[in-house]
């Protein structure tokens, strides 16, 4: 069993980058995605920038605005705004603090991934597949590695300093 903590005492008080008034933990991050715990004081704001990853925000405290291209929108606890891939996309508080969780995908959507995803997968008919019972072909050599690979880094951002930060990317 693994547990992560977050939350008040748990919180990086200098926040992401491009953010005032904003405190932050990561609570997950891998290839596959990035989870991230953001609390906004009143008068926080995260400026308006855009991501390679489709992100969803998600609000489970207080509440603020979001914007997301040309649409402003009053958020509060409960509510979740995605953020598409290569949007330009922004959040604030005002009068009230706001506290949400940020899950950042990896990618644009799903494409290279939907057939593992819906679990497709050729069958093997009969009299295809190995000698030893597994299915496997003695003749492909051996089966191929785990693939490997990282969440798109936001344009200008040096990619070492915020992955080293643990900072929502």
């Amino acid at each position: 069993m693994e547990i992560r903590r977050f939350g008040v005492g748990h919180r990086r008080p200098d926040g992401p980058p491009r953010t005032t008034g904003v405190a932050g933990q990561v609570i997950h991050a891998d290839a596959r995605g990035l989870i991230a715990e953001l609390a906004f004081a009143r008068g926080a704001s995260m400026e308006p920038h855009t991501n390679p990853n489709t992100t969803w925000f998600v609000v489970i405290e207080g509440g603020g605005w979001v914007r997301v291209g040309d649409e402003t929108a009053r958020v509060a606890a409960g509510e979740a705004v995605l953020w598409p891939a290569g949007v330009d996309h922004a959040a604030w508080s005002e009068l009230s603090e706001m506290r949400a969780f940020v899950v950042e995908l990896a990618g644009a959507d799903d494409a290279a991934a939907r057939g593992i995803l819906e679990s497709r997968a050729r069958q093997i008919g009969p009299g295809e597949g190995g000698h030893d019972g597994t299915g496997a072909d003695p003749a492909a050599g051996p089966p191929a590695g785990r693939g490997e690979g990282t969440l798109s880094r936001p344009a200008g951002e040096p990619g070492e300093a915020v992955a080293r930060e643990g900072e929502p990317l």
